[in-house]
Formats: structure tokens, C-alpha cells, sequence
């Protein structure tokens, strides 16, 4: 993954203003796994007011996803145990915003709305792990013109914004479709060198 993306270079000037405070990367990613789990509550609740609140939290979250690898590289305070913290958190949070989209959809779907969050956040963890534990495949960034940097994961603010525009379903039922068919692919993938690209 890069480390200069989008969204790094947004939270880098706040980032070098709490480096001196004595605020460790742990303790921001302690704050992004808080917010991801705040996030997945108000997306539960359902209704118009708190899934909108639930992606303003997970904008946050996203952000504070960035500023603590961000912290660590600019204090040297990298270690092993703080990415998989971090990697944990982040899968974690993602996870569960997915199945709190889910069940907040349920007065809309009913039982599927549940099951979709469900599937697609097995769908999250799913990939996470292929990527990050069982390293089958090393995430990209892609850019689009020279110096802005996207990486696959920056694609979650789409999550906040379908959700504003009231597109929360077709969302959730394209998650639930997407995450395992790139999960299952990606397992083949690294399973057979022949299906490498």
C-alpha cells in the first residue's frame, strides 16, 4: 500500500501537529477502531438522520485510518505489533460498518437487509486476511494523474457517500456480491501460480 495517498496527504499537517504531544499510533488506532464501531451503531439504527451520521463517523475513521501509520513513520514508531493493530482494526471497523448498513436496511429489506451486511462484511474480512495475513496478493495504489495516489481501500468513501444519496441498498447488495467473487478469486489466484496475472 502507498503511503502517500489522497487521504494521507489530508491528515499529514494534523498528524504533524499531535506527533510532539506524546500520542502514540496505538492510541489512534484505538480512536479509528472506536469510530468504526461507532459508525456501525448509527448505520444499524436505520432511518433517515443516523445513517447519515454514520458516514460522517466513518469519514473520520477513515482518516484517523491513515494519520496512525502516518504518526508511527513520522515519530519512528513503527513496529510489528502496531500494523497488525492496526490491519486488525481496520478490517474490524470496515467489517462491522458493513453489517450495521445491513441491519439498519432491515425496515427497507427485511431479513435480507441483515444478510446482505453479513455477507459482505465475511466478504471484508475475507479479502483482509487474503491480503494481509495470508499476503496473496500486494495491494496498488492507482494513479490517476501524476501525485494523486488512490489506493483500493480509499474506495470505502464511496461507502458514506452512497449512503448520503440514499443508495444504501443497491450498495450493500453490490458489496455482498463483490467482496466474496474478489475474495474467491483472489484465493484461486493465490492458489494456482497458472491464474497470476
Amino acid at each position: 500500500m502507498s503511503t502517500n495517498t489522497v487521504i494521507h496527504r489530508i491528515v499529514r499537517p494534523a498528524v504533524r501537529a499531535v506527533a510532539p504531544t506524546g500520542v502514540t499510533p496505538n492510541h489512534i488506532t484505538t480512536l479509528r477502531l472506536a469510530t468504526g464501531m461507532a459508525a456501525a451503531a448509527a448505520f444499524a439504527v436505520g432511518g433517515p438522520l443516523w445513517p447519515a451520521i454514520g458516514g460522517a463517523i466513518f469519514v473520520l475513521s477513515m482518516l484517523l485510518d491513515r494519520a496512525d501509520g502516518e504518526l508511527a513513520r513520522q515519530t519512528g514508531q513503527s513496529s510489528p505489533g502496531g500494523y497488525w493493530y492496526d490491519i486488525i482494526s481496520d478490517c474490524a471497523s470496515n467489517v462491522m460498518a458493513m453489517i450495521g448498513i445491513g441491519i439498519g436496511l432491515q425496515e427497507v429489506l427485511g431479513l435480507w437487509g441483515p444478510l446482505l451486511g453479513l455477507v459482505a462484511g465475511v466478504g471484508i474480512g475475507t479479502l483482509f486476511w487474503q491480503l494481509f495475513g495470508l499476503r496473496l496478493a500486494q495491494p496498488r495504489g492507482w494513479e490517476p494523474s501524476p501525485g494523486i495516489i488512490i489506493d483500493p481501500d480509499d474506495a470505502l468513501i464511496l461507502v458514506p457517500i452512497l449512503v448520503w444519496i440514499g443508495a444504501a441498498v443497491p450498495m450493500i447488495a453490490a458489496a455482498a456480491v463483490v467482496t466474496p467473487l474478489a475474495a474467491l478469486w483472489l484465493g484461486l489466484r493465490g492458489s494456482r501460480p497458472d491464474l497470476a496475472p
